[in-house]
């Protein structure tokens, strides 16, 4: 074999094609690394401190809440069980067979067991409870403390939320937790389906999705998803929808950042309370406490194994297994999760047997509200907006706590959509309702009706339409003559005949009564009864329209023409600017500004605003006057104007009440009060057209259907400053009860009439057992008790 002249056992020739192949992968790999380290390093140096950036200054905006008022349950008050059933219903509670878990209640009879929520009221935080409560006779018997049976002197049933008021354009509801909070099974559990490699992974997991893609092929379903929390959570944070290869790369770049930055707890808490749980409408729902109110009502810390599986197993896709639209998806989702927490140890057979074997028990109703109650939450803005500027709440995760009434304002509704259909007229126009329900002790709004259709918002009739009051108006002319006990009475005698009163522009005015007759002589109680339009212009006259706009100045702020007409009502005004005026009447003569706000509570739970009832007492004077106006108001229920309330069956609440129609018969109004309660209605149309109504066939068949259902105490008139005396039939003397159409009225205490008329006849027979001089000792104790009211007159 010949051997080259230049090979050599140390230089063998030239290189072989193997040698090489490998030498120009190495150069290949070595230049893919330069390039990985000088374009790598800086974009995720750029990634790095952009996703810290936003990491860190990650908040989530939580929108302002706004929450009626809790049911007071104390032994005693007025509460039907129907009406406690709708105040559970309104609170999302279940009727379940234990009420023992927070938000459910049970019932047998008149008897509850009640297991109240916990709650932040504007006094601080209210703890959850068990109640047992016993209603009889339309009231509360008693509420106890269950266990211990220690009866309690009061207790509050959680408010249902009304209304929302988010941040921005978005609606997204959101309640913050920290991820103590949060049941350590909902925390093990969404670990054990959505990534059980969680606490070992840095952010991507490929052997994770290696199994997943295994599982999924053998159980012939997707049973476990392939991202990992993290990846799942920068999705929902970060990134768009759209499916690119460069969306995929700044996903596992932002995960395996994140990983890198911060610890599991504080990426679980994140993903906790941004994932994703469903839609109602435009609100999204984010966040697994919000979520749990959403679906069941209750807070996280109440929430049953299988709720809690239900929530897990949504989040691969809350529309798809959405159990309120979907439950059989649903249910077969869930099941599936307690099928896995049971493989792996979390629960024991038996729990997930029962797990499977339980409803899903979402509520019938969201437990979030966009705006449930438009018109009163006009009210609650509008008095807001002196406090705070028009976006001030909006997203700042306050709670705003109001005066609304659930019962009232749902029992209001009905009554309002219930009778206008049954009183309205064939030929006549479509009509429409505006409705205030108040608080006579405490001048809080309970409910308003601004729309026939009470769940659209728009024109708020109750708050917005001015209408003519016509006769709604009188009680305020004769609470003005009243207050002057030296000129009037309810007994004295004023002529309903026709009058014409000179105008300022030298034109007359005679009105007449709606009857077109003339009554004569009557006493002031009867002109007020029964509506006599001669008999009260004449009273009016006398103390002055001047007088009367000043008083609904002083009374609801209003500016009404002093004009000779405002004695018949002849002002436009609103049903809510009237619900004001007869508050005054209903509360016993204090001057109660009408709220619907009660407080706001920061995220901490301290109140930030408080509303608190501040009304000064009734001036002795004012109560006095406004007593006597309230005996006359129940007798126009009683004898006059209103007496249809006591056919139909409202006798026991010993209504003041009076009725209202403008010229014809365009408006019917109704404004009535009890122990308890004030409701002003208004019935007409928007056009302005006959409506063939009066107040007594309109607006006071509302009323009436409302206070069939409400539960509220009799009005019981204090007698304080007042006394009563047999007033004769024809002049205004007193005389004997037993004299022929001898009338007892009230009177201001010192001012009965001078004179005194008797029917009694004397025989001679009195001669003997009083003395030759009794009939003279009888006319000097008469004048001697004249003189004393003289003199308690002059010292007043």
């Amino acid at each position: 074999m010949s051997v080259p002249r230049n090979a050599s056992p140390k230089n063998p020739g030239p290189p072989t094609a193997g040698p090489r192949w490998r030498r120009w992968l190495l150069r290949g790999a070595l230049l893919a690394l330069g390039l990985a380290v000088g374009i790598g390093v800086p974009v995720f140096w750029v990634l790095d401190k952009q996703v810290r950036a936003e990491f860190e200054q990650l908040t989530w905006q939580e929108p302002t809440r706004v929450y009626a008022r809790p049911l007071s349950l104390a032994p005693g008050e007025p509460l039907d069980a129907a009406t406690l059933e709708l105040e559970l219903a309104a609170s999302g509670y279940r009727k379940d067979a234990g009420g023992d878990l927070p938000g459910t209640y049970q019932r047998q009879d008149g008897k509850f067991r009640i297991a109240t929520r916990a709650f932040t009221d504007i006094d601080g935080p209210v703890p959850a409870q068990k109640l047992d409560l016993v209603l009889a006779r339309g009231r509360i018997a008693s509420v106890a403390q269950r266990g211990s049976g220690q009866a309690l002197a009061n207790a509050r049933l959680d408010p249902v939320r009304i209304a929302t008021l988010y941040g921005g354009n978005l609606q997204v509801e959101r309640r913050l937790v920290q991820l103590t909070d949060v049941p350590p099974l909902l925390v093990t559990g969404l670990q054990a389906v959505e990534d059980r490699n969680f606490k070992h992974h840095h952010g991507i997991d490929p052997w994770g999705m290696l199994r997943a893609m295994w599982v999924n092929v053998r159980e012939g379903e997707l049973e476990q998803g392939a991202s990992t929390l993290t990846q799942q959570l920068v999705r929902s944070l970060f990134l768009t929808r759209e499916k690119r290869w460069s969306r995929k790369f700044r996903e596992i770049s932002y995960s395996l950042i994140i990983e890198a930055r911060y610890d599991k707890q504080r990426i679980l808490e994140a993903y906790f309370n941004q994932v994703y749980m469903g839609q109602q409408g435009n609100q999204s729902i984010h966040g697994i406490a919000a979520a749990s109110e959403f679906w069941f009502g209750r807070e996280l810390a109440s929430l049953r194994t299988e709720e809690m599986a239900l929530l897990v197993g949504m989040i691969k896709g809350p529309s798809v297994y959405d159990p309120r639209r979907r439950p059989e998806a649903a249910r077969t989702r869930r099941d599936l999760v307690l099928g896995v927490w049971q493989e792996l140890g979390l629960i024991d057979a038996d729990t997930a047997r029962r797990a499977r074997e339980a409803p899903l028990g979402v509520s019938s109703r969201p437990g979030v509200a966009s705006n449930r109650y438009p018109a009163f939450m006009d009210l609650v803005r509008r008095q807001l907006a002196r406090d705070y500027p028009a976006d001030a709440l909006r997203g700042a995760g306050l709670n705003v706590l109001t005066t609304l009434s659930p019962s009232a304002q749902q029992l209001s509704e009905q009554a309002v959509s219930g009778t206008l259909g049954r009183v309205q007229k064939k030929d006549g126009p479509a009509l429409q309702a505006g409705m205030v329900v108040t608080d006579t002790g405490t001048g809080e709004v309970l409910a308003m009706v601004g729309n026939r259709a009470a769940g659209q918002p728009g024109f708020n009739r109750a708050l917005e339409a001015q209408r003519p009051v016509g006769s709604l108006l009188k009680p305020m002319v004769y609470l003005l003559a009243l207050a002057q006990p030296d000129r009037w009475s309810l007994a004295t005698p004023v002529e309903d005949a026709p009058v014409t009163v000179t105008l300022p522009n030298g034109k007359t005015w005679s009105p007449g009564n709606s009857d077109g007759q003339s009554h004569g002589r009557v006493s002031l109680l009867d002109a007020l009864s029964q509506s006599y339009n001669q008999a009260t212009v004449r009273v009016g006259m006398d103390v002055g329209p001047d007088r009367l706009s000043e008083l609904l100045k002083v009374l609801a702020g209003l500016r009404a023409p002093a004009n000779p007409s405002l004695i018949l009502g002849s002002v436009d005004l609103s049903p809510f600017a009237m619900a004001q005026v007869y508050q005054f009447l209903a509360s016993g003569g204090e001057i109660q500004p009408l709220r619907a706000v009660r407080g706001v509570v920061d995220p901490k739970g301290s109140a930030i605003k408080r509303y608190d009832f501040d009304a000064a007492p009734a001036k002795e004077g004012d109560a006095v006057a406004a007593r006597l106006v309230t005996l006359a108001l129940q007798d126009t229920v009683a004898n006059g104007t209103g007496r249809g309330l006591l056919a139909d069956g409202l006798g026991h609440l010993r209504v003041a009440g009076k009725t209202g129609t403008s010229n014809d018969s365009r408006d019917s109004w109704f404004a009535g009060y009890t122990g308890d309660h004030l409701a002003v209605v208004w019935v007409g149309n928007d056009k302005n057209e006959p409506t063939g109504l009066y107040g007594a066939t309109g607006a006071m068949r509302v009323w009436s259907a409302l206070f069939a259902k409400l539960p509220s105490a009799p009005l019981d008139v204090g007698m304080g400053g007042l006394e009563w005396g047999w007033v004769d039939a024809a002049e205004f003397a007193t005389t004997e009860e037993e004299c022929e159409g001898a009338r007892r009225y009230a009177f201001v205490a010192g001012y009965l009439p001078d004179e005194h008329v008797s029917c009694v006849k004397r025989s001679w027979l009195d001669w003997f057992r009083f003395g030759g001089d009794d009939d003279a000792r009888d006319a000097g104790d008469q004048d001697d008790g004249r003189d004393e009211r003289r003199d308690r007159r002059r010292g007043d």
